[in-house]
């Protein structure tokens, strides 16, 4: 379905991001990795150009760039070689993502920076450079990895701004999905569980990835989400709830440690 598609995707050298361009390559996709890791980093597996291997092993075509989303012109940059490479751009999956669960006062300032320059300002401004672009495709769709609006004080109290930053990249579809009705549709994905990635071992210590799905399952979703018509907008998707409704009923296969009790993911009450 997605065959000669052009997704440009952020933070896909690893984890959820890469799914998704692994996912759509088996389709025969065109991915344009944007995302910063060019050389191996210490303790994260994977680079742009290991990410585009895999991209094209799994029958895709890869377009490595390094793009730093808080630099706007490194964004523009990809998307000029984006539309020259391919031809165009027709999904962009807002992927590239900071975090840090961290009270007010512990919250250091470069801190909230990042937060709100790569979640927010980086989804906001890679949004703007590729929508020309999306408006002349025929199914044209941008998806942001971010949460319903959960207005619940809980959310808030324990990492306020790592919360704001999420749900400004949730504000995006939801004034964009409006603001290009019948032109472009703009969803947000979020899963049900914790998903095993770098940044969930990180966060969370060892032995976390048994409380966790695989990134397969977003990928899954994404899927679904990407091969709708573009009249499929403005939604916030939870990754499970939309594959029962697509027919799936083995959620094991999803789980690291199938029957271990699952942690749920933050925003979801």
């Amino acid at each position: 379905k997605l065959a000669g598609c052009t997704l440009f995707i952020t933070g896909a050298s690893r984890g959820i991001g890469k799914a998704i361009a692994l996912k759509a390559a088996k389709d025969g996709a065109n991915i344009v990795i944007a995302a910063k890791t060019a050389e191996p980093h210490p303790t994260l597996p994977g680079t742009i150009y290991t990410a585009a291997e895999e991209i094209e092993a799994a029958g895709g075509k890869a377009l490595p760039c390094v793009v730093n989303v808080r630099e706007e012109q490194q964004i523009i940059n990809a998307v000029e070689k984006a539309v020259k490479t391919f031809g165009g751009i027709d999904i962009l999956v807002n992927n590239a993502s900071a975090i840090s669960l961290t009270g007010t006062l512990e919250t250091a300032t470069k801190k909230v920076n990042l937060m709100m320059d790569v979640n927010v300002r980086g989804t906001y401004l890679t949004s703007k450079a590729c929508l020309p672009h999306l408006r002349k495709s025929k199914n044209p769709h941008i998806l942001n990895l971010s949460p319903p609006m959960n207005l619940n004080p809980m959310w808030f109290k324990n990492h306020c701004a790592y919360t704001i930053s999420k749900y400004g990249m949730s504000m995006c579809v939801l004034g964009m999905a409006e603001e290009f009705r019948g032109e472009v549709a703009v969803n947000a994905l979020w899963p049900k569980t914790a998903i095993h990635t770098a940044a969930m071992d990180m966060l969370g210590g060892a032995g976390i990835e048994k409380q966790c799905r695989k990134t397969d399952i977003l990928a899954d979703a994404a899927y679904c989400i990407l091969t709708k018509p573009k009249t499929f907008t403005g939604n916030f998707i939870i990754d499970e709830v939309l594959l029962r409704e697509e027919g799936i009923k083995d959620f094991d296969v999803y789980a690291i440690a199938p029957g271990h009790p699952l942690m749920p993911d933050f925003f979801l009450d």
